[in-house]
């Protein structure tokens, strides 16, 4: 998972990303305004933590660009100085998903981002299988069945599957999938990536009829669409 840091300090954006790395997820930080709308227009994140004095460049609040502008906006924390009810509750009602005063203790602050994305993710992180509608996954075997049938996966194909079906619906940059699977942000071949994605939708038969499908999003990534379904998950 991928967590994006914004803060006009750079000592503690350092702080942050060393909290966010220490617990084994991706983190990228900024410390300019215009950086900030950048960023988060190109990159899909899984969780923001705002510090609450950031402003884009023409002055508008995060949170509300982010409403506006983002296909799919991530979990936000934001964290303030201030600790009035007042400044807690406006945060929290313009769209913030939790409040950190600051200072806050390592552990806290550990303890709040990963609270954030489990509640976000589907199937907790122990579980051995999770169902997608008509998909089994056995992150065991690294194998998913479909109406009982078993289709046995690479271990970068089990990864894509899993990346996608826990993102239901959202899209995904080339930038992001390439960090998440591959954890490298280096330029990784488009036939490569192509091939890869390709691979999953055939052997996993994502078409309409199967409740999902993958669609291109030209320019920029792609996206596992999804009819109705339901999420369960056995430990």
């Amino acid at each position: 998972m991928k967590v994006f840091i914004a803060d006009y300090g750079v000592d503690v954006v350092d702080y942050l990303k060393q909290i966010v790395e220490d617990l084994g997820y991706v983190a990228i930080g900024c410390t300019d305004s215009n950086d900030f709308t950048e960023i988060l227009s190109r990159e899909v994140f899984d969780l923001v933590i705002l510090d609450g004095n950031i402003r884009t460049g023409d002055d508008t609040s995060p949170l509300e660009w982010m409403n506006k502008t983002l296909r799919t906006r991530p979990p936000v924390i934001m964290m303030a100085n201030r600790s009035a009810k007042r400044d807690i509750t406006e945060a929290l009602n313009a769209g913030a998903d939790d409040y950190i005063t600051k200072p806050e203790s390592r552990n806290v602050i550990a303890a709040r981002i990963n609270a954030l994305l489990r509640g976000n993710a589907v199937g907790g992180a122990f579980d051995t299988e999770v169902i997608y509608g008509a998909y089994k996954m056995d992150r065991l075997e690294q194998s998913v069945t479909i109406h009982g049938q078993t289709v046995i996966l690479t271990a970068k194909e089990f990864e894509l599957a899993e990346m996608f079906f826990k993102n239901t619906d959202r899209t995904l940059s080339r930038h992001y999938i390439m960090q998440t699977i591959w954890r490298t942000t280096a330029s990784l071949a488009t036939r490569t990536l192509d091939m890869h994605i390709s691979r999953v939708r055939a052997k996993l038969a994502l078409r309409p009829e199967n409740g999902f499908r993958i669609s291109t999003v030209f320019g920029y990534g792609y996206r596992l669409e999804s009819a109705h379904y339901s999420v369960s998950s056995k430990q």
